[in-house]
Parts: C-alpha cells; sequence; structure tokens
C-alpha cells in the first residue's frame, strides 16, 4: 500500500484497495439542489390533525452533483439523509427549495409538461435508486431474469425478447454475477445478501442512468464485503459515468467512496448540512464540532488509538439529539457543542468558507465574527442539564 493510501489511524476500511478515479467531473453539475426544506406533520391522521407542529426533516440544503462525482450524506440516524436524497431524485417533492436535473426544475416538469424543456420522463429515467435492504426491493416470487425484465420492456420498448435476454446477461456480467445464465433463473431467496445487492446495482444501471442514490447500499452486508461492493460501485461509476448520492452514516466507507471517486462527504445534522468538501479535508482538519464528534466516534482497529480515546471525554456537552419537531433556537448543535457560546443560542449560522477546502456552518469559521467576543456558555449543571463536562455523565 503506498503511503498516499488512508490507514486505520485515518478511520478508513483495513482492505484499502484501488487508488482514485481520474474520470473528469463535467463544469455544469447535472444535478441542483437549491435551498430545499421538506416539513412534514408528525405522527398518525389524528395527530396530524391536532398538531400544529412541523418536523423538519430537511431543512435548507443546496448542493451540486457533476458528472462523475459523488456526494456522501453522513450523519445519525433520523438527521434527514434518507429524505434529501430521495428529494434529490425527485422520489419526494419538497415543501420549498428546487431540485433541478440539467438545468430543468424537476417538478416543474412533471406538473407543466408543456413548458418543460426535459420530459419528466426523461428524467425519472436518469434517476434511479439502491435500496438499503435488497430482500425487500426485489421481488421474492420472481426470478432474476423476469426482475431485470421489467425496466427494459418499460424504457427499452424497442429490444426483443432475445435482445432483452442478452443485454440482462450483459449487465449480471457488468456486476460480477458469473455465470449470468445460471443467476438469471435464481429467485432472490437463493442469493446471499451481497449477490441480491449486485441484482439492484445491476436493475439500476439497466437504465444508463446519470444519478443513482445508493441509500445505505452497502450496510446490510458482512464487512468483509463491503469494500469489494465499494469498488464494484466505483469501477461501473467509470464504466457508466454515472454520478452518486451516497447515504452512509460510517465515516469510514464515506471516506473510501468519495476519495476513489475525487468527491465530497457532506454532513448532516437536523436537517441541515453542517459541514461539505474533499474527505481528506472533512477527516483530517474538521471546522463543525459535530464532525469531530463523528470522528471521535468512529471506530478504529488501531488499538493505541482506541485507549486514548477511551481515556478522553467525548467531545459534547450533551448526548441526546434534540427533538426534530422542536429543534434549538439559533445553531441546531449548540446544545450539544462543547464550543458554544451565547451568540450560538440566538443566531443561526450558514455555510462559510474555512481556511481549508471545505465549508462549515459554524461561526468558529470567521476570524471577525462575534462568537469570538460572546460570552461562553455554562458548564456542567447549566440550563442543558449537562452531569459532567462530556455530557455523559459519571
Amino acid at each position: 500500500m503506498s503511503t498516499d493510501e488512508p490507514t486505520a489511524d485515518d478511520v478508513t476500511p483495513d482492505e484499502v484497495s484501488g487508488e482514485e478515479t481520474t474520470v473528469a467531473q463535467s463544469d455544469e453539475p447535472v444535478l441542483s439542489v437549491e435551498d430545499v426544506k421538506v416539513h412534514y406533520k408528525p405522527g398518525g391522521i389524528v395527530k396530524r390533525a391536532l398538531t400544529d407542529k412541523k418536523v423538519r426533516a430537511v431543512d435548507g440544503v443546496s448542493f451540486d452533483l457533476y458528472e462523475n462525482d459523488i456526494v456522501v450524506l453522513v450523519g445519525e440516524s433520523g438527521c434527514g439523509k434518507t429524505t434529501l436524497g430521495k428529494t434529490a431524485v425527485g422520489l419526494e417533492k419538497p415543501t420549498e427549495g428546487t431540485v433541478s436535473y440539467r438545468g430543468q426544475d424537476i417538478w416543474e416538469a412533471k406538473e407543466n409538461p408543456r413548458e418543460a424543456e426535459t420530459e419528466f420522463t426523461e428524467i425519472r429515467r436518469a434517476m434511479q435508486i439502491i435500496h438499503q435492504d435488497p430482500a425487500n426491493a426485489l421481488n421474492s416470487s420472481r426470478r432474476v431474469k423476469a426482475i431485470l425484465s421489467d425496466p427494459l420492456k418499460k424504457w427499452r420498448t424497442e429490444l426483443g425478447p432475445k435482445e432483452r435476454e442478452d443485454t440482462i446477461y450483459r449487465y449480471l456480467e457488468y456486476v460480477d454475477m458469473m455465470p449470468p445464465e445460471d443467476y438469471a433463473e435464481r429467485y432472490p431467496h437463493q442469493l446471499s445478501g451481497g449477490e441480491k445487492q449486485r441484482v439492484a446495482l445491476g436493475r439500476a444501471l439497466l437504465m444508463n442512468p446519470d444519478v443513482i442514490l445508493a441509500d445505505e447500499a452497502i450496510s446490510a452486508l458482512d464487512v468483509s464485503l463491503r469494500v469489494g461492493m465499494m469498488d464494484l460501485i466505483l469501477d461501473l461509476q467509470e464504466t457508466f459515468d454515472t454520478s452518486y448520492v451516497f447515504i452512509s452514516h460510517d465515516l469510514a466507507n464515506a471516506r473510501y467512496l468519495a476519495k476513489r471517486a475525487g468527491g465530497r462527504i457532506a454532513i448532516m445534522y437536523l436537517g441541515e448540512i453542517v459541514e461539505i468538501g474533499p474527505p481528506e479535508e472533512i477527516l483530517r482538519n474538521p471546522t463543525h464540532p459535530y464532525t469531530k464528534v463523528l470522528k471521535w466516534s468512529t471506530p478504529t482497529v488501531d488499538p493505541n488509538l482506541a485507549r486514548e480515546r477511551i481515556q478522553e471525554d467525548p467531545p459534547v456537552r450533551e448526548v441526546d439529539v434534540p427533538d426534530p419537531e422542536d429543534p434549538p433556537s439559533g445553531c441546531k448543535f449548540h446544545t450539544r457543542c462543547p464550543e458554544a457560546r451565547e451568540v450560538c443560542t440566538r443566531e443561526e449560522p450558514g455555510l462559510y468558507d474555512t481556511a481549508g477546502e471545505s465549508d462549515a456552518a459554524c461561526f468558529r469559521a470567521l476570524e471577525t465574527h462575534e462568537y469570538w467576543n460572546s460570552d461562553e456558555l455554562a458548564g456542567p449543571d447549566d440550563e442543558y442539564g449537562a452531569e459532567s463536562e462530556s455530557g455523559f455523565g459519571d
């Protein structure tokens, strides 16, 4: 392994393989998410009728995705990663903001087709998804050949039965399912978890999409299979010129994917992107305190680093995530942030340029912000209920 490759100390998978890709990215974005918000009322029918509260699943997010690009969304469960991903590929309509495919507003294309320069059917075909659980994403009563035939029958009507079969075999070879004639006749229950996910990947690629949403696409796999699946995804990106919005809760996997593809990691917290940038910048020089928390909590196989972490206090004031129905004022992370000051409780930060290549939603990125002259928040036993300096109690 070269000295440029990631190591366990840098919270990267041990099974490091492959090098950075050299596929050129476009100057213009293939997908643009601009100030997108997705708010909804919580609970069932009765609760929604009786409450005015809203869950801010996504709360003002913007990012661009270019050809042969990858943006990996990382954050705790419930932070809005999946909702943002589905909104980005047109599966969920934003409450506010716009999602554009090659300059065409997706929902304008669907709702006002006569005025659209790009047809919604073309956009729908260009945006595909790989679900987290392939067992539920594949019809258990149908063979692999039938599962892969459906999208071809709908979108590639010019293909006859023999041409469809040849296409299916070719795509099964792309995802390393050999011999394809054997796998094509199997049912999903006759496949391993990794093989099911390969079928799901092949089905998405059948449409030759511009963008694929991979929603925790490797989390259901054994650890030993994850790097191989990531390598396959990235190798096929070069073959098909496909871009990915990849959702993960694991910084190690996020770094591996983003580093190889020359992409970015976007850290999400309570519906917002709080830091976004190249993987090396995000993990070696994180600006936002929440990014530091995620890095601290990422498992490591280095015994010395593991012992150091055990002896350290976690870099948070509080463990519990605030209620998404009633988020804190100002910076949403201030109730847990060890660096928070009084201004953080009342003023909401934007995404600011940092000294490096990333952007962070933290006043600490601005040398002249009033944050630096603002009063520090109280320590233990303050209004946030911290039982110790770490927030974890004794």
